[in-house]
């Protein structure tokens, strides 16, 4: 190989170098763009975060709260309808006596 050869060749290799140079430049570039985005990301899951403590975990609580209240009164409430059931049949079993009793008279 002459000498114009070699410098040829290495010129071209030379210029594959560049195009990957370019190339990882651009890539770069980008992965720094988005790097630069990571603290406002950041900032915005910090954000939801304590939405989600201060203000929805506390309003869950609350309805939670809520539905044991609730609860709490349909069970009495069932507790109670069981007892005026039980009262009223008590009561339809006098009733019924009582007639009896009326008509032997």
């Amino acid at each position: 190989m002459t000498n114009t050869e070699l410098l040829q060749a290495l010129y071209d290799d030379m210029q594959t170098v560049k195009e990957n140079v370019s190339s990882l430049d651009r890539r770069v570039s980008s992965l720094e763009k988005d790097i630069a985005k990571i603290p406002s990301l950041e900032k915005k899951i910090n954000e939801i975060s304590l939405t989600l403590e201060n203000e929805t975990n506390r309003n869950i609580k609350i309805i939670a709260e809520g539905h044991l209240d609730l609860s709490r009164k349909l069970n009495e409430s069932i507790k109670l309808s069981s007892e005026v059931k039980a009262e009223q049949e008590l009561h339809s079993i006098y009733i019924n006596a009582f007639n009896r009793q009326l008509k032997v008279f």
